[in-house]
C-alpha cells in the first residue's frame, strides 16, 4: 500500500501539524487563555519583548523570510501604531528638546549627514528659488547674508 509507505516519510504532517492554520490558531489562542486564568502565563516586561523582537526580526532575514517595508508601508504602520498607542494612553508624549533632538536625528539619516547648507550645494535644483542651477547674481530676495 502506497498510503502505508507514504506516512513514514519526514516531513509528514500529522495530529497538530496536519491541521489547518485557523484550526491551530484557535487551539492555541484556548491554551494561551486557558494559561492566564490559570496565572501560569509568561507576562513579558518591554525589555523582554523588544529582546524576543529583535530576535525574531534577526532569524526572519537570516531565513530570507522576513518582510520588507516599502516606506507607504512603513508610514502606514507608524501611524497605526501611534494611533492605537494614543487611544491605550500608551504615547510617549515629546517634550520640545526632545522633538528637536529626534528632527535632528532623523534629518541626519535621511541624507548623508550634512546640514541643510551642504545639501543645498549639492542639489542642482534650490526649493528656496525655484531655479534650477546656480541663482542669477542679482537675486538676493532669498538669501540672508550667505
Amino acid at each position: 500500500m502506497v498510503a502505508d509507505k507514504e506516512r513514514g516519510k519526514s516531513g509528514d504532517r500529522r495530529g497538530f501539524a496536519s491541521m489547518d492554520a485557523n484550526k491551530q490558531r484557535e487551539i492555541a489562542s484556548k491554551g494561551g487563555k486557558a494559561a492566564h486564568l490559570k496565572g501560569t502565563a509568561h507576562e513579558f516586561d518591554s525589555e523582554e519583548a523588544r529582546e524576543a523582537g529583535r530576535k525574531g526580526g534577526r532569524a526572519a532575514h537570516l531565513k530570507g523570510t522576513a518582510h520588507e517595508f516599502d516606506s507607504k508601508e512603513a508610514r502606514e504602520a507608524g501611524r497605526k501604531g501611534g494611533k492605537a498607542a494614543h487611544e491605550k494612553g500608551t504615547a510617549h508624549e515629546f517634550d520640545s528638546r526632545e522633538a528637536r533632538e529626534a528632527g535632528r536625528k532623523g534629518g541626519e539619516s535621511r541624507g548623508k549627514g550634512g546640514s541643510h547648507a551642504e545639501h543645498e550645494k549639492e542639489t542642482p535644483y534650490s526649493l528656496r528659488s525655484g531655479k534650477s542651477g546656480q541663482h542669477d547674481k542679482g537675486d538676493s530676495s532669498n538669501h540672508t547674508g550667505q
